[in-house]
């Protein structure tokens, strides 16, 4: 059983100039992993025909599918559809039951009129397997040549989702066999990457050679992530968990949690086990972490809500800090937070809470609190746990920083009280 490669390219030119982020790629290449398809490469051409046609050649030289990505719109830069047509040696057509979707799109759906621009994205080549697009105008096209797969999919992220979930994965696992891809993943804290790797030099040196290892560190967390594959799925998972409690049992000093989980929802889980509820009262980090909370379906049933004390008069007349507090200490220091870890559970009326104030910069800072400054606050109405941390980075990555370590210390926190 031989392994199946893939490559992705996205195309436009507002991909490489960086108007648009590419998130498409990334997301594209777990589903392809779960499927068991190893991708193997990523690239992004602009809206050019010639530059087209070379990666297509390029990309199908060792890999058997390539995914293809954006220039399928309406409008005349967009310009995948005829090149793919002279590509693969087909002639341009009007595929009916597009043409019906469309239709009914704008009649329908849209209540817009329809103009000759929005017919032509029932245009597709001959040559190809037109694949239906339930969430827009531009249909998914596959080609197969040379015992290669092409698939041309529209650059709207929830449109490619769509034809991949129910239309493209699908037709792959059916085309090709391919072994099993299997993965364990567990999530590190207060440990950094070179001394965890020390940890766990002697396990790592044994892992059978179908098995790989990653380090993915990020916001002072490592994921150690465990990759398998093998023709048999009973025999990869059981080796895979035997492997994985090795490691679990070397790492268990700074495991935050043995799953592929955002720490945000982990401290989700953990509230929905006690039957408990939080709030935040965010100063430096401006609503962050209510929004990393809230990015979660169903958070309501543990997170109750946040006041965002920006300015210090928040901070006294919502969460109750004494003017005495912020005389003596201004608002970025340890008796501030504790004082808004207090406010926030009784105006908001949950179990636990947590507070940020700092300096996130590049402007405010001073030589007794500079840039990067930040005192960190979690508690309930019996205790408040502080911490004080110092970051070093610009604007945006100090409020990251300030919100994972925050977000960690309530962990710490509700873990010690159950």
């Amino acid at each position: 059983m031989e392994q199946v490669f893939a490559s992705i390219i996205t195309i436009g030119d507002e991909l490489l100039i960086g108007q648009v982020v590419d998130t498409n790629s990334a997301w594209m290449a777990q589903e392809l992993n779960k499927a068991g398809i190893w991708l193997k490469r990523r690239v992004a051409v602009g809206d050019n025909k010639q530059e087209i046609l070379n990666a297509l050649d390029d990309q199908s030289r060792d890999t058997q599918i390539i995914l293809i990505t954006g220039g399928l719109g309406p409008t005349a830069d967009d310009i995948t559809k005829p090149v793919l047509c002279d590509y693969f040696g087909g002639k341009m057509v009007v595929d009916q039951n597009t043409l019906a979707h469309v239709k009914y799109l704008f009649e329908q759906v849209f209540r817009r009129p329809i103009t000759e621009r929005n017919l032509k994205q029932a245009e597709v080549p001959d040559v190809c397997t037109v694949l239906h697009n339930t969430r827009g105008s531009a249909p998914g096209m596959w080609f197969e040549k040379n015992g290669r797969v092409f698939v041309s999919l529209p650059g709207v992220p929830h449109e490619m989702k769509g034809l991949m979930t129910n239309e493209v994965l699908p037709r792959l696992q059916q085309h090709f066999t391919m072994p099993f891809i299997s993965h364990r993943t567990l999530l590190t804290a207060g440990i950094g990457e070179s001394y965890l790797a020390d940890k766990i030099q002697t396990w790592e040196e044994k892992l059978p050679a179908h098995f790989k290892l990653a380090y993915l560190p990020n916001y002072g967390m490592v994921r150690l992530r465990i990759t398998g594959s093998g023709p048999d799925k009973q025999q990869l998972e059981e080796a895979l968990d035997t492997e994985f409690s090795k490691v679990k049992a070397l790492v268990k000093e700074w495991m935050v949690v043995d799953e592929d989980l955002p720490l945000h929802v982990v401290i989700g889980n953990l509230l929905k086990q006690q039957g408990k509820t939080m709030s935040t009262a965010e100063s430096c980090t401006g609503g962050y972490i209510a929004h990393l909370i809230t990015s979660v379906s169903g958070s309501s049933a543990y997170y109750k809500g946040s006041i965002v004390s920006y300015a210090n008069e928040i901070k006294e007349k919502v969460l109750n800090v004494s003017p005495e507090t912020m005389k003596a200490g201004g608002a970025v220091s340890e008796a501030t937070v504790k004082e808004m870890v207090l406010g926030a559970v009784a105006a908001l009326n949950t179990d636990y809470a947590l507070a940020t104030s700092g300096i996130m910069g590049p402007d405010g800072g001073s030589p007794e609190k500079p840039v990067g400054m930040v005192w960190v606050a979690v508690g309930n109405r019996n205790k408040v746990v502080t911490q004080l941390f110092n970051f070093r980075f610009d604007r945006m990555r100090n409020i990251e920083m300030t919100a994972i370590n925050a977000l960690n210390l309530l962990r710490k926190f509700i873990a010690e009280q159950a």
